[in-house]
C-alpha cells in the first residue's frame, strides 16, 4: 500500500464531520477540488472507498464510518508525539526568512516549541522559497503560487494577508474601482517577478491599465511622483503597504473588486524535523482567511488559496 500521509487523514475525519466538502474546505484553507482530490487519493491508496456522494449529499459508507475511530484514534497519537519531540525540540534555532511582513506575535506564537531565528537578508518572495528548497532556510513568509509548490517541493498554509489600496493625489478618500486604477509593472524583473505576476493578471482579470516603469517607482519616493504625473490613483504594491503617505496624497479602498495579496508560510514537504513542524502549526494556529473567500474580494489563478 502506497504511504498514507496525515494530511490526508485529517481531510478525511474533516469530511466525515461535516459531511460536505465545501465546508470542509473552509474549515482546512484550502480549494475544495484540492480537497476532493486528496479525498479520491486516500481512497485509491487505502483500497476503499470512503465516501457516498453526489451532487447533493455525501455520506460514510460503511467501511468510512469503520475507519473513523482509528483514524481519530492514529491522529490523536501523532499529535501526541509530535508535542512531546516539540517540548524536546523547543530550544533547537529554525531559520525562517521574509520579504517585508511578519505578523507582530511572531516570536511569542512559537516560543514554546521552537527558538525563531529571523534571517537578516530580506529578499523577494520567489528568492525566499528558493532558499526554503535549497535547505538555507527552514521557513520563510512569501507570496508563491500553487505550480512553484509543487516545483519547488514545498508546502504551504496562509499566515497572513494584505487588502491593497491605490494611493491618489488630493484629497479624494472615497472608493475606487480597481478597472479605474493603474497597475505598475517594473523591468527589474529579478527583484519584482512575483509583483509583476501578480499584477499583469490583476489588470487583465479587472481591465485597469498596466504602465511599465523602469525608475524604481514600485515604492517609495518614486512611487509617489508615479502618482502624482499620472494623475489618477495607482495601486499601491505589498510593500508599500505601511509606507507614510506625504500630505497631498491620500489611501483609497479598491472595490470591484476588493484585491488582496496572501502570505504564505512555506517549508519543505519532505522536513522531518518536530521543532520546524511544530513551529508550522504554532505559527499557523487560529489563522482566519483574512477576507480573501469573500465574494467581492479577487486573488490571481494559482493563489493556493482561491477557491
Amino acid at each position: 500500500m502506497a504511504i498514507v500521509e496525515l494530511r490526508q487523514l485529517r481531510y478525511f475525519v474533516a469530511v466525515a464531520e461535516e459531511l460536505n466538502f465545501g465546508r470542509a474546505a473552509e474549515r482546512l484553507l484550502i480549494a475544495g477540488p484540492s480537497l476532493s482530490q486528496q479525498i479520491k487519493a486516500l481512497e485509491r491508496d487505502l483500497g476503499v472507498r470512503l465516501f457516498d456522494r453526489d451532487r447533493r449529499s455525501v455520506a460514510l459508507t460503511p467501511a468510512g464510518a469503520a475507519l473513523l475511530p482509528h483514524t481519530r484514534d492514529l491522529l490523536g497519537r501523532a499529535d501526541d508525539l509530535r508535542n512531546r519531540a516539540a517540548r524536546i525540540a523547543g530550544s533547537e534555532p529554525v531559520r525562517l526568512g521574509y520579504v517585508n511582513w511578519l505578523p507582530s506575535d511572531l516570536t511569542a506564537r512559537a516560543s514554546s516549541v521552537a527558538r525563531l531565528h529571523i534571517d537578516a537578508w530580506v529578499a523577494p518572495s520567489h528568492a525566499q522559497a528558493a532558499r526554503v528548497a535549497d535547505g538555507s532556510l527552514d521557513l520563510a513568509v512569501c507570496w508563491i503560487r500553487a505550480d512553484d509548490l509543487e516545483k519547488r517541493g514545498l508546502s504551504a498554509r496562509l499566515i497572513g494577508a494584505d487588502q491593497l489600496y491605490a494611493v491618489s493625489a488630493g484629497q479624494d478618500t472615497g472608493e475606487v474601482r480597481a478597472q479605474d486604477t493603474v497597475v505598475l509593472l517594473d523591468d527589474d524583473a529579478t527583484t519584482w517577478v512575483s509583483w509583476n505576476d501578480y499584477a499583469e493578471q490583476l489588470a487583465a482579470d479587472t481591465g485597469a491599465p498596466a504602465v511599465r516603469i523602469a525608475d524604481g517607482g514600485i515604492t517609495g519616493p518614486v512611487f509617489f511622483d508615479q502618482v502624482r504625473r499620472r494623475g489618477r490613483p495607482i495601486l499601491n504594491s505589498p510593500k508599500g503597504q505601511t509606507t507614510p503617505l506625504p500630505p497631498d496624497l491620500v489611501a483609497r479602498p479598491v472595490v470591484e473588486p476588493k484585491v488582496y495579496w496572501t502570505w504564505s508560510l512555506v517549508w519543505r514537504r519532505e522536513e522531518l524535523r518536530p521543532a520546524v513542524l511544530s513551529a508550522v502549526d504554532a505559527l499557523t494556529e487560529g489563522v482566519g482567511d483574512f477576507g480573501i473567500h469573500a465574494p467581492d474580494a479577487w486573488l490571481p489563478d494559482g493563489d493556493p488559496y482561491k477557491r
